[in-house]
């Protein structure tokens, strides 16, 4: 791997980034400098920065059907911002959102652009209305501590996925504002089945990714579960919706021999889970973050990024045969060592296949993914 391409522009740790679709090269990127910055893949320097908070950014989304509008989450509050309407040195927001009585950790727009919902340290996830500029519904009394992370389900408009640290993975119809689905990886019966190198810290979700409409025919339902313990669970989100029964345990993957992975084959239950851990090289420290990437075939690899200072290139598209065969073993694509811990990912197709990587310093990276 050459070394990285270096973007500057923030004065202080670069916090996340996302990809236009739209526009392949555009990368946005915020920081705790309050800042957010612009980015063409094609040129050496930052094309505008916007100085839009005096608090720390600590999530970044476009509005899916429009990306001039784009949503910042700063403290515990969403602002909403039309790039195009934006004044030189002006970065006044079209709309503001204090609903959060918390800090927010993430907030994401559904694929029709009619709901954004923001997670916060107060375990409560709200769901903003965009049309009627205001809030739809709150979600409680689900999650127990900080809420890290939310995910529209695409296929299921109604539906939103959330994970936290108090190691829940939550399945909600906020239509009707209640949880439909709990899945507690703290439980003993969730982590027996934990390769002996695996990192022993609490299996705290600190990332979910549901993928795009036009991944779904290539990777299938899904929702990947990036954990504090270093593993990844794939889950297959039709199979889990259907399973009978909320009992944990799951049988061994045929061919995996005894490495104590759990999953690929359906379970008692009718789960599908792919069980991404220390055995089939996974990380060995936290997963920060994972992503699907946009270059290429659209949603053919996942992308993870952890506190053991390495990105890891999974092959997606192996999944679904590794559901119907149990084998994992040829799902790691590339590995690539960082020198820092791994805040966010996001990938973009320009003249080359770019992952673009947030770490714990101001400067953010960019590997050519060959």
């Amino acid at each position: 791997m050459t070394e990285p391409r270096r973007l500057r522009g923030h004065k202080a740790t670069a916090t996340c980034c996302i990809a236009s679709r739209d526009k392949p090269g555009l990368v946005a990127t915020s920081g705790e400098d309050g800042c957010i910055c612009w980015f063409d893949m094609r040129c050496k320097d930052v094309k505008f920065v916007m100085d839009v908070s005096n608090e720390p950014i600590s999530s970044l989304c476009f509005n899916s059907g429009n990306e001039n509008i784009i949503y910042v989450s700063t403290g515990n509050e969403v602002k909403c911002f039309d790039v195009h309407m934006l004044a030189d040195n002006s970065w006044k927001p079209l709309e503001s959102y204090n609903y959060n009585k918390e800090e927010i950790n993430q907030v994401t727009c559904n694929s029709r652009s009619s709901f954004l919902a923001s997670a916060d340290d107060g375990g409560e996830i709200k769901i903003i209305d965009i049309c009627q500029k205001r809030i739809f519904k709150t979600l409680r009394a689900g999650h127990t501590s900080i809420c890290s992370s939310v995910q529209f389900i695409p296929w299921r408009p109604w539906e939103i996925v959330t994970g936290g640290l108090d190691s829940k993975f939550i399945i909600w119809d906020f239509s009707k504002g209640r949880p439909s689905k709990i899945v507690d990886f703290g439980l003993p019966d969730m982590r027996r089945g934990s390769n002996a190198g695996q990192c022993l810290n609490p299996a705290f979700v600190h990332s979910l990714k549901v993928p795009d409409v036009d991944m779904l025919d290539k990777i299938g339902k899904i929702c990947v579960v990036a954990r504090g313990d270093g593993v990844i669970d794939v889950i297959n989100m039709e199979s889990e919706l259907t399973a009978t029964k909320p009992k944990s345990s799951t049988k061994s993957w045929k061919g995996t021999q005894s490495k104590g992975s759990d999953g690929g084959v359906p379970d008692e239950n009718g789960r599908k889970w792919l069980h991404l851990d220390y055995s089939f090289g996974g990380h060995t420290a936290a997963v920060s973050c994972v992503t699907f990437s946009l270059f290429g075939e659209k949603g053919k690899f996942l992308v993870s990024g952890g506190n053991d200072k390495l990105v890891k290139v999974w092959d997606c598209s192996r999944c679904l045969d590794s559901w119907q065969t149990g084998d994992a073993n040829e799902l790691l694509h590339l590995n690539i060592n960082l020198t820092k811990k791994v805040n966010w990912l996001c990938t973009t197709p320009a003249e080359s296949d770019n992952l673009v990587v947030c770490d714990t310093t101001k400067l953010v990276k960019v590997y050519t993914v060959s």
